[in-house]
């Protein structure tokens, strides 16, 4: 059952996809909890054999974010980093992979230390730098993959210059849209080829579940994608399913509360006097202001700074009470998190150094909270950190 006279995105989070229940009408898609399918008889099924292959709950989700990042396919799997890993399982011995200089550093780990096993090399590239980057792409790079924001430095990199060069040297275009969504920036639409999410992030939104996507806009990719996914096993299963699709359903609503927050919080800290710098695409005079706006609705609502040489970094994170210190983020609730230590803590300190993820950088995922009292608990935390 399929509900396709709508236009907008926030009509689609809801409609898109799959709707609903044919056989009984129910508004949402069951949950299909079940391992295998009684077979008609030998040779013949209702297009279902076994549920590593195919669930319906869980194609009524594939069909849902393919749809809402236009493209022809999409895929679930049990974590953000099965996706990943089900993207980079492309690739084959010799072939490298161009990565953005601060990507999260889960990404950056499965590459080091499990693909570089099987002969699949990288190189840590400024991608903002589209001339430089064009040098970097040698007979052996066989893509580009960024995050735009990146992670957790927000940098951002024109999506559509990415595409066009990929296609110029007959490589892949990935992207992890997880900052972003598709409620807010769609890389399909510039000729990225795949689009990867963390959908534990915005899109279950309520930090109640662990999942991967991954949309593709060529037949070729999606035959290779299908074909690694029941091949592999990563899968997301029924239940995990369905809470994704329901998160999906009030992502429009979400977003636009967390952003709002997020650009509150990120004019508070502009004008503190206790803080160094503030990382936030929303800010106008923030490098790559202007790409971000071209390519995305707003500057979303994850957002990093530093605070003063003068002040504590840890006796900040104590001094919190409402925000929590955490992994992950994309949550209803705020979270803080410190990248050195957590989320990069992966990657070498030689390269955090370089690529500028300091001891003293502070990443917030901006919850849905009433904004003014987010901004007080960080104030709180600032004081508190105040040395003497």
């Amino acid at each position: 059952m399929s509900k396709k006279n709508y236009n907008d995105i926030s009509t689609a989070l809801i409609h898109g996809g799959i709707y609903g229940d044919k056989t009984t009408g129910a508004v949402n898609v069951p949950i299909y909890q079940t391992s295998t399918y009684e077979q008609i008889s030998l040779g013949h099924h209702t297009g279902y054999e076994y549920s590593r292959t195919g669930n319906p709950t869980r194609e009524a989700l594939e069909a849902l974010v393919a749809e809402l990042e236009g493209g022809i396919a999409g895929y679930a799997f049990a974590s953000g980093m099965a996706a990943i890993t089900a993207v980079l399982s492309l690739f084959q011995s010799g072939d490298k992979i161009i990565i953005s200089s601060n990507v999260y550093g889960g990404t950056f780990r499965v590459l080091d230390k499990i693909f570089k096993n099987f002969g699949i090399g990288y190189s840590i590239e400024d991608t903002t730098n589209l001339e430089e980057l064009d040098k970097k792409i040698t007979n052996d790079v066989k893509a580009i993959f960024v995050e735009s924001p990146a992670n957790p430095l927000m940098t951002i990199t024109d999506l559509k210059a990415v595409a066009n060069l990929a296609k110029k040297h007959d490589i892949l275009s990935i992207v992890d849209n997880t900052f972003m969504t598709p409620y807010l920036q769609r890389p399909i639409e510039f000729g990225i080829d795949i689009v990867i999410h963390s959908a534990t992030k915005y899109l279950g939104g309520h930090s109640d579940l662990i999942a991967g996507l991954v949309v593709v806009n060529k037949e070729e990719l999606k035959e290779r994608i299908a074909f690694i996914q029941n091949a592999t096993g990563g899968i997301l299963q029924p239940f995990d399913s369905f809470l994704l699709i329901r998160g999906i359903k009030t992502l429009g609503v979400r977003l636009d509360r967390h952003v709002e927050n997020a650009e509150k919080i990120a004019s508070y800290l502009v004008n503190h006097e206790a803080v160094k710098k503030v990382y936030y695409p929303g800010l106008k005079d923030f490098p790559g202001y202007e790409i971000n706006a071209k390519q995305a609705k707003n500057g979303g609502a994850m957002l990093a700074f530093e605070l003063h040489d003068d002040y504590d970094v840890k006796k900040f994170y104590d001094g919190l009470e409402l925000i929590a210190l955490a992994e992950s983020l994309g949550g209803v609730e705020s979270l803080v998190c410190h990248p050195a230590s957590m989320t990069h803590a992966s990657i070498p300190y030689e390269i955090r150094q370089e690529v500028g993820i300091t001891e003293g950088l502070i990443r917030l995922s901006v919850g849905i909270e009433k904004g003014e009292e987010i901004i007080a608990d960080i104030e709180r935390a600032i004081q508190a950190s105040k040395e003497n």
